[in-house]
């Protein structure tokens, strides 16, 4: 199950996205820190569904810049 759905992503903001981005990448970080230290962690699947959903949110918001950029180009 994914950590956030596309149709979610789609309804932020960018600021938002980016906020989220962020929470995401501090999440995934201390989980990496946490097993290369020797630790294990309760779901280990966790760390692959957070790269899934940084990168779900990145390419959402590379969507929006092209079309922004592709409204701009036709104005």
């Amino acid at each position: 199950m994914p950590i956030i759905r596309l149709k979610d992503i789609r309804d932020m903001s960018s600021d938002e996205r980016r906020k989220r981005v962020i929470e995401l990448q501090t999440e995934l970080v201390r989980l990496r820190t946490m097993t290369k230290a020797g630790g294990s962690i309760e779901n280990t699947g966790r760390i692959r569904d957070l790269r899934k959903a940084i990168s779900r949110i990145l390419t959402v918001e590379r969507e929006v810049q092209l079309l922004e950029m592709k409204e701009a180009k036709e104005r």
